[in-house]
This record gives structure tokens, sequence and C-alpha cells, in this order.
């Protein structure tokens, strides 16, 4: 019987968080929906007979306490929930609101290594990077980066997968 020898897997949580500006680009999509919200409570109320009735103060009354404690407190959170690392053996995030999940993608199952960016990203200089294994998963996202840190991080994948042997499947 022969000994397996394996090197060591980093387990520690990753080391580096989003973007300063993360939590703005996460308030922003969340405003944008409760901006149609509003304006869908506010053209109930302009169709309703009574514009005061109990179920619109209701509706009003949440929506002044939820929509800003959505807005706040979901980009917070998950600004100190999000992190990701990228060593020369595999790409690490942790991420996620109720559930966490915490992804580790060998370097050697790398096949594509994708960066996009929205409207919002583009107005804040923000790139989300995609890393497609060869996994029944899915991709590894390491969402909100500077778009600096976006380039140099798809280059350092780039080339420490092109140097890494491994089939990728």
């Amino acid at each position: 019987m022969s000994a397996v020898t394996t090197t060591p897997v980093h387990v520690a949580d990753p080391a580096w968080r989003p973007s300063t500006k993360a939590p703005l680009m996460w308030a922003s999509g969340i405003a944008i929906f409760w901006a149609f919200l509003i304006m869908a409570q506010g053209v109930w109320a302009n169709l309703s007979a009574d514009a005061t009735s109990t179920w619109h103060l209701v509706a009003a009354g949440a929506t002044l306490i939820l929509a800003p404690l959505h807005i706040i407190g979901v980009p917070l959170w998950r600004y100190r929930v999000h992190r990701w690392e990228v060593t020369s053996d595999a790409v690490y995030t942790r991420q996620g609101w109720f559930t966490q999940e915490r992804r580790i993608a060998p370097i050697s199952r790398i096949q594509t290594v994708d960066t996009t960016r929205g409207p919002v990203d583009r107005f804040l200089s923000l790139a989300t990077v995609t890393v497609t294994t060869a996994s029944s998963a899915g991709a590894v996202t390491i969402p909100a980066l500077d778009v600096e840190v976006a380039d140099r991080t798809v280059r350092e994948l780039t080339d420490v997968a092109s140097r890494t042997r491994g089939d990728a499947t």
C-alpha cells in the first residue's frame, strides 16, 4: 500500500473584501426595487377611493420602516460577509446573506475567467470576476471589485491557470 501525499489545503477565510464602493452598488440596486414599490403604492393610493385607509397607512408605514433598513442594512451585511482570495492553488470565496457559502475552486479546474460590468458597476468603476470551472456547482463569482483589482485578478488567474497542469474537467 502506498502512502498518499497531499499539499495542505488553505482553509482560513479568504483575506480580501470587495471594493469599499460595493455597499453603494448593492444599495442602489435595492433602492431601485423600493422606488418601484413606492411608485406602485402611489398609483394604488391615487386609484383608491380612500387613500388614507388603514391598508394604505400600514403599507406606507411599513415602507418607511423597511426601506431604509433594507437599503442600508443589507449592503453593510454583505460587505461584512463577502470575501475572496486567489492563491497559486485555488480561488476562495465566501458570500451570502442568510445562507453563507464558501467556495474553493482549484486552479487546475479553471476553464474561463470573465469580467462583467453593468451600468452601476461602470458608474462606480467596479467589475465582477467570474471563474468558470469544471464543477456542477457552477461558476465562482467575485463581485464588486475595483476595475484595476479585477483586471489584475483576471491576469493573475489566467497566468496561473495556464502554468498549472490539469485538464479542467
